[in-house]
């Protein structure tokens, strides 16, 4: 696939599976995402409160496609918490089964410690085993790899240190959440979206994002000479992540490609 046809470097206003399907297959080389909970989060314009069985079912459909575009040895990095408290899912077991059931294969679970007990309070049952709650204090990435455990790529295109290496094959990732927001509920911490994207893949590769959100996953594959597709339904995430990436690209004197927020048919 001749990678000037792809959208590169570009955010997509538009619901993330109609876009998934326009593109050719075998085309990407990492997806990165973090998909919407169903706990009833305030995002833009998503509702995130559907019955359980429709949510993973639609998913399920962007899992699918995303197995499609990835190309053989593409990795697939999904962030994932564990839900509480009193409404306990096990969705990220149920997500990573689904993923697992369109083909992908398990490669690994990293263990991204948040470091936020401070700011919960929900302790149940306190000094009591009536009905004491475990409050999580870390979310989940696992990765898969479509096909093939391994990656092509040239040897010029390798940018992770030694150090860096060392540090990142340490499963136990103990990254602070991100302190400002921007007006989205679960922004990604830059450090997170960095290892993975200097792990996992060659300067070069292409990058995807599918909810995309405000964008980090784009900016940090602009810092580190990647390219990047992000998409998101909300108009205002995508603003977001337009004006973040913007600044990364004359921070770094990066020459601005042609793009902007047309809407997608669906």
């Amino acid at each position: 696939m001749n990678p000037k046809k792809l959208p590169l470097d570009k955010v997509i206003w538009a619901d993330a599976l109609a876009i998934l399907k326009q593109l050719p297959e075998n085309c990407l080389h990492m997806a990165i995402t973090s998909p919407p909970y169903n706990l009833d989060l305030a995002y833009d314009i998503y509702v995130d409160k559907k019955e359980y069985i429709d949510f993973r079912a639609s998913l399920k459909e962007v899992w699918r496609e995303t197995f499609r575009v990835l190309m053989d040895g593409g990795r697939f990095a999904l962030n994932i918490a564990p839900t509480g408290i009193s409404s306990f899912k096990e969705i990220h077991h149920n997500l990573v089964r689904d993923v697992k059931e369109v083909g992908f294969t398990l490669r690994t679970e990293i263990l991204w410690y948040k470091q936020n007990m401070g700011r919960n309070t929900a302790w149940g049952s306190w000094k009591s085993p009536s009905n004491p709650h475990i409050i999580p204090s870390w979310e989940y990435v696992y990765v898969f790899h479509k096909n093939s455990p391994y990656l092509e790529g040239k040897k010029e295109d390798i940018d992770v240190t030694a150090d860096e290496f060392k540090s990142f094959s340490d499963g136990f990732w103990n990254i602070s959440p991100h302190s400002k927001k921007n007006g989205h509920p679960a922004p990604f911490p830059e450090e997170l979206i960095y290892r993975l994207i200097k792990y996992y893949t060659y300067r070069g590769n292409i990058v995807l994002d599918m909810f995309a959100g405000s964008g980090t996953v784009g900016v940090v594959a602009l810092k580190t000479e990647r390219h990047f597709i992000c998409i998101d339904i909300s108009r205002h995430y995508c603003q977001m992540a337009e004006k973040r990436i913007d600044d990364v690209r004359k921070q770094e004197k990066i020459e601005v490609a042609p793009h902007g927020l047309e809407k997608y048919s669906r």
